[in-house]
């Protein structure tokens, strides 16, 4: 939103840096790069919905009319007429049903499976074969459902309910996230069928991704709620904490979530007495949100991961464990193992593994 300027200086670049590098990386430059993006946004409105072509506009971020017929024209080589005379049958108004590229394969049973034992009632909602969770995106709430089993190769259908359709952009991304749908399973499975204990799990369940997640502050949250309890006790604390401080679903649409994760500024101010949870945990999570809510801890994937881990363990109540669970889901740092787990261990201790922190 700040443009390539204010990207290069959030990343620490020169404005010729930045383009040196994206175009070294990708072929094309962040312009380019976002031109297409808002191109690829401005199809699935098209061809998904009743908007009008100006609502799919300014929606998909072009700055006028006549920029959005000019792009869509130069990418599709069809007019934005055309595109919504090939559609099929359109959503229903704030609904948007589109698909999300996976590299395959893509163990969706697996990752649907985790998602279910986690999930929040209130904020995420489970059922055969599908996932659903609430957003709290920059121009109002949202809903997302993805089906993780029965799906086309290559792709994770996905229906979208949003307050605003100029969320679509963030709220697909922040879904690509949840799934680790950017992640290369071949060279990953590569990687890991090369030790001689991983072979055998690697080979039996291939395409494993690490699950992301919407909101860095959730999972961050979440972390410090299942400090030395169990899955299920975690996941009661976090049921109570949206019951009692979440925002109340106002969004019209068949779905099963009924609330969005309470805010940074909310949560800041928790009185721990308020939540049935030990005071120091209350306490933990009250300096989380605070330092987010304030901007000395940013908990998104531009954050430098260094200084978010550093931040995060300066915070009372917060150890390497907690750090490095959210740079993990919140931050998509490959490189972080979690050790010290206790699930990590048992793992190993089955597989013979007695030199874990340094395999």
């Amino acid at each position: 939103r700040d443009g390539v300027e204010g990207l290069a200086g959030r990343l620490g670049y020169s404005t010729r840096q930045l383009n040196r590098v994206v175009t070294s990386a990708f072929g094309a430059g962040p312009l380019a790069l976002a031109r297409a993006r808002r191109a690829q946004t401005a199809r699935v409105l098209i061809e998904t919905s009743s908007l009008s072509f100006a609502d799919v506009a300014f929606a998909s971020g072009f700055a006028s009319i006549r920029q959005f017929n000019d792009t869509v024209r130069e990418v599709y080589a069809a007019t934005p007429t055309e595109l919504r005379g090939r559609r099929g049958s359109t959503t229903t108004s704030g609904t948007i049903t589109t698909r999300i590229g996976v590299r395959e394969p893509f163990a969706g049973a697996d990752l649907l499976a985790f998602l279910a034992l986690r999930a929040v009632p209130g904020v995420e909602a489970v059922g055969p074969g599908w996932y659903e969770r609430s957003l709290s995106l920059p121009h109002g709430p949202g809903v997302i459902r993805v089906e993780l089993v029965d799906r086309p190769a290559g792709q994770v259908p996905c229906r979208l309910t949003l307050a605003d359709a100029r969320d679509l952009a963030p709220a697909l991304e922040r879904t690509r996230r949840l799934l680790d749908a950017d992640a290369d399973p071949v060279a990953v499975d590569e990687q890991l069928g090369n030790d001689p204990r991983l072979a055998p799990l690697v080979r039996r369940r291939p395409g494993l991704r690490v699950p992301g997640h919407v909101d860095g502050l959730e999972v961050a949250v979440r972390a410090v709620l299942g400090q030395q309890v169990s899955v299920a006790g975690a996941r009661t604390l976090a049921q109570r904490l949206v019951g009692a401080l979440g925002e109340p679903l106002d969004l019209v649409g068949e779905h099963g979530v009924t609330h969005v994760f309470p805010t940074a500024e909310v949560l800041a101010g928790l009185d721990p007495t308020d939540v049935a949870m030990p005071r120091a945990r209350g306490r933990a999570l009250a300096s989380v949100a605070a330092a987010v809510a304030d901007g000395t801890v940013a908990l998104d994937r531009s954050a430098d991961r260094g200084e978010t881990r550093a931040g995060l363990l300066g915070l009372a109540g917060i150890g390497p464990w907690t750090a490095d669970y959210v740079a993990l889901r919140a931050l998509g740092d490959p490189d972080v193992f979690l050790a010290t787990d206790l699930g990590v261990k048992h793992a190993a201790d089955r597989l013979g593994i007695t030199d874990i922190t340094r395999r």
